[in-house]
């Protein structure tokens, strides 16, 4: 354990200490999270085709950053006079499981609805970026608060500072966890094919002095087994209206394996992740990646030539697997479509 576990700002400071998306007036700079750890890289994005390319090869990753970027895209068309509407529809194709990036782009859609020109779609897009930062603090908080004091966490993918517009969700409740003390030890799973549990989350941990083990994915149900983890602690892409939730493959089997072991499982997301105008995890669409992402490791190809690969990246885990939904509007124990719809509505 970190020898100083409390909430002071010289402690949230020391847990906190990442930024990957930058706006520098006429440009947005992105932390390249392909290069990471062993490079740290900055890609400027000079325009909205940039920012596209840069969501759909995975440079910036993580549902809410990627809607932040796009946000941010949208600005750099509207300052360059580009045609809205179809630089719109392109930012919005390039993922299509994330349904914060499709909230951004409303809300930005909203603004030039109403007349808004660059000036005020800049302020709208930092907006976003600040409420998310803030959200994902407050999160933390309610998040710590379901925690014992003393307890080990697993976590899957990366839900961090590289995945938002800081702190982190999932990531966020762990760096609470940890200044708090209510969290002794942190289990990463490498999350295949991408590794970004082994690649950035890992990374962030490290750098921000959190005490962590990287596991591989299929040691997790052995590592319930053996009491070392009394929660998972996983992010969302989209929340459906009865509370299924989409995020990174591989968090369903996690899922199952916490109830059969008895171990609590916790949603982190932001409300801009729920889709009440979703019925449920069946309706969510799964991306599916090209299989070249599983037949080779960094670049280089692992497997015999010939065969061939399923590679979705997502996949859904149904309500009744899920302890507690955290937004930072408040937590939903035990999520059905009745709790759903009285904190998020219709």
């Amino acid at each position: 354990m970190h020898p100083t576990m409390d909430t002071s700002t010289q402690s949230l400071r020391e847990h906190d200490t990442i930024r990957a998306v930058r706006w520098q007036g006429d440009r947005l700079c992105l932390l390249d999270q392909r290069l990471l750890p062993a490079e740290e890289r900055w890609i400027e994005c000079l325009n909205a085709e940039e920012v596209t390319q840069a969501i759909r090869d995975l440079a910036v990753r993580g549902a809410p950053a990627i809607g932040i970027a796009a946000a941010w895209g949208v600005v750099l068309a509207a300052q360059q006079g580009a045609p809205l509407d179809d630089v719109l529809a392109t930012l919005r194709a390039a993922r299509p499981t994330a349904v914060n990036l499709m909230w951004a782009l409303d809300r930005m859609k909203g603004r030039i609805a109403a007349g808004a020109q660059a000036a005020a779609l800049e302020r709208e897009a930092q907006s976003i970026q600040d409420e998310d930062l803030a959200a994902n603090r407050h999160m933390g908080e309610l998040g710590a608060a379901l925690i014992a004091p003393g307890s080990g966490v697993l976590t899957h993918c990366n839900t961090g500072s590289l995945a938002t517009a800081g702190y982190g969700t999932a990531l966020g409740v762990i760096r609470a966890g940890v200044a708090d003390g209510r969290i002794n030890e942190v289990f990463a799973g490498e999350t295949r094919p991408w590794q970004q549990g082994a690649r950035l989350t890992m990374y962030e941990l490290v750098r921000d002095r959190i005490p962590a083990h990287l596991i591989a994915d299929s040691a997790a149900a052995h590592l319930m087994r053996s009491g070392k983890v009394q929660w998972v602690i996983v992010g969302a892409d989209r929340i459906a209206a009865n509370g299924d939730t989409a995020n990174k493959i591989g968090t369903y089997q996690l899922a199952i394996a916490a109830r059969h072991h008895g171990v609590k499982f916790m949603v982190v997301a932001p409300s801009s992740t729920v889709d009440m105008a979703t019925p449920d995890g069946e309706a969510i669409e799964i991306e599916l990646r090209h299989a070249d992402e599983l037949l080779a490791t960094g670049g280089r190809r692992t497997v015999v030539e010939g065969a061939r690969a399923w590679n979705p990246v997502f996949d859904v885990t149904p309500a009744e697997l899920i302890d507690a939904i955290v937004t930072e509007r408040g937590v939903i124990e035990r999520p059905d479509a009745m709790a759903m719809r009285a904190m998020f509505g219709q």
